[in-house]
């Protein structure tokens, strides 16, 4: 098996289309560092929610919200041309992390207050 990585492959490639594949490398590169940004930035927004669901004892998910989430994402998706199932699934993962973050932010000001009495 041969690896289309190694040096001596490489060097039969035109150096233009290198420079261009280590453009798009680096492209992807920022964009992945963007989308850890943004998902961060997401999240210390929703551990803002988990607390204040906690504190007024809501429950960790709440359905209507994340059905209404999928709908608004997969049209987002098709009008980026991206697969909306993909987008689904990426949000859904998201969505489920959300909750086990909600879920252990109930379970920890729960505990909270308990030792508080």
């Amino acid at each position: 098996m041969t690896n289309s990585n190694a040096p001596d492959a490489r060097a039969a490639v035109d150096p233009a289309v290198l420079a261009e594949l280590g453009r798009l490398r680096d492209s992807i590169d920022n964009i992945d560092a963007a989308v850890v940004h943004m998902l961060a930035e997401r999240f210390k927004c929703t551990q803002q929610v988990g607390h204040l669901k906690a504190e007024h004892a809501l429950p960790p998910a709440d359905p209507s919200r994340e059905s209404r989430q999928i709908t608004r994402l997969r049209e987002l998706a098709e009008n980026a041309k991206l697969d909306p199932a993909f987008a689904e699934k990426l949000l859904n993962f998201i969505i489920s992390e959300v909750i086990r973050h909600h879920e252990q932010i109930a379970a920890d000001n729960s505990s909270a207050k308990s030792s508080q009495t």
